[in-house]
């Protein structure tokens, strides 16, 4: 059979085996070996060999060592309940605003996402906390779903971000390397948390009933009391942050040193918080085991099918189409961004960067785009994968925890908005480089 055609039955069955629900780390294996046995004629030791090396291979990636140390931070953060105290004081500086309730959500949000980079302790921490605040001051079941399950996709951006880790793991080039990555996130994830601002602001601006403030009898806090538990809320999580980002930025430590110097500090938070018991240890580590076991096993399977994609020539076919059109370079860009947001309608954002970083990253640079932005693109583009239909994992994490009266039509179309400022956002991303490029010139000088 011909490159075209293996690369359209490759894809297809892909598809067709995530549809009908099988796991998604066996499928893109077990798809790599049917093919790749097509591709060598039979030949199980040349093929194994392959596996074996590249599976090897990637075990071998130092840079992945972070992922296990950034999800045990994150355990122990969740577990410590470090963003309770922040929430609780936004909820009586801003609570007096229209919408000022959300806002305050998107803020903790955008914190805790600088603390964690898991989603779901990012979703499920706000969705306890904030779910039933919002419904009880009479928001908008849809508005209020949409803000914690938006914000809360933030930790997927915002260093230190395990997406972030994989993706400089993967590329194993200078202009993509983690630190970069980590620096050019900052201000994409900054503009994100203030659109959402904005937008919460505006619409409850207009329509106060949807995001209704706390009456003026429940405001009793003077400035300085407000200004007082804003600091002493806000120092523990904001000192963590210099800790992991400071080291990474000022060149002091790579990004597994400062996940390591992380996780001491969470455990030194926990520890002030008095939750750090051998229970909440036990737990964090069980947890940590287990995601990053799955986080693996998605790599593994990843690997398997990209090698055996490119080893039958379907990188050049794509290629080949793209850069064959007739069309201007960011017509191309829109379409490798079209892919990649349609994918993450249906696949895993580990098994995406896995499987469109080995295809599309040397076709961005054979139209001269910039890596590190086009990177970013692609991962500003990934973060709407928690959120659209219909498997935004975001959206099934919010309904795990969330009152009853969030119903999953109250949550799918809170949350389009959302989605369609994460595509304004990509947008004026493409428009302005400089949002991603100007931090990581800065720091490591580009």
């Amino acid at each position: 059979m011909t490159p075209e055609i293996m690369t359209l039955l490759m894809f297809g069955t892909l598809m067709l085996c995530i549809a009908l629900g099988h796991p998604l780390a066996i499928t893109l294996a077990a798809v790599a070996t049917f093919y790749g046995l097509i591709e060598y004629d039979g030949n199980v030791s040349a093929l194994i060999d392959l596996f074996v090396n590249n599976a090897w291979g990637l075990q071998q990636n130092y840079v992945l060592v972070a992922i296990p140390l950034f999800i045990f931070m994150a355990q122990i953060l969740d577990r410590s309940k470090v963003s309770e105290g922040l929430f609780d004081a936004l909820y009586i500086v801003l609570g007096g605003l229209r919408g000022g309730l959300g806002m305050a959500v998107i803020v903790v949000s955008t914190v805790f996402a600088a603390t964690t980079g898991i989603i779901g302790a990012s979703v499920v921490a706000m969705g306890l906390m904030a779910g039933p605040a919002l419904l009880k001051r009479g928001y908008q079941t849809g508005l209020g779903a949409g803000i914690i399950c938006s914000s809360g996709t933030l930790g997927i951006l915002i260093p230190p971000s395990i997406m972030l880790v994989v993706y400089g793991g993967l590329t194993g080039m200078k202009e993509t390397s983690v630190g970069n990555l980590f620096a050019a996130a900052i201000l994409p994830g900054i503009l994100l948390s203030a659109i959402y601002l904005l937008y919460v602001a505006i619409r409850c601006g207009l329509n106060p009933k949807l995001g209704p403030p706390i009456p003026k009898e429940e405001r009793t806090a003077t400035l300085g009391q407000k200004l007082s538990m804003t600091l002493k809320s806000f120092v523990p999580p904001f000192s963590l942050i210099l800790i992991v980002m400071g080291t990474i930025l000022a060149g002091i430590a790579t990004p597994t040193e400062a996940a390591a110097l992380g996780c001491i500090g969470a455990m030194v938070l926990a520890l002030f918080n008095r939750k750090l018991t051998w229970e909440v240890l036990s737990q964090t580590c069980n947890a940590t085991l287990r995601t990053t076991a799955m986080i693996m096993l998605l790599f593994v399977g990843g690997k398997l099918f990209s090698v055996v994609f490119l080893s039958m020539g379907g990188g050049d076919v794509v290629a080949d189409l793209l850069l064959g059109m007739d069309v201007h370079d960011y017509v191309i860009l829109a379409i490798m961004m079209g892919v990649v947001f349609i994918m993450g309608m249906f696949i895993d954002w580990a098994a995406i960067l896995l499987v469109v970083v080995p295809i599309f990253t040397p076709i961005a640079n054979d139209l001269g785009f910039d890596p590190l932005w086009f990177a970013m693109l692609v991962c500003v583009n990934l973060q709407t994968s928690f959120l659209t239909p219909p498997f935004g994992y975001a959206l099934f994490y919010f309904k795990g925890v969330a009152p009853p009266e969030y119903t999953m039509s109250d949550i799918y179309k809170g949350i389009l908005p959302f989605v369609l400022i994460q595509v304004i956002g990509l947008g004026v991303m493409i428009a302005f480089p400089q949002i991603v490029t100007w931090l990581p010139t800065v720091f490591f000088g580009g």
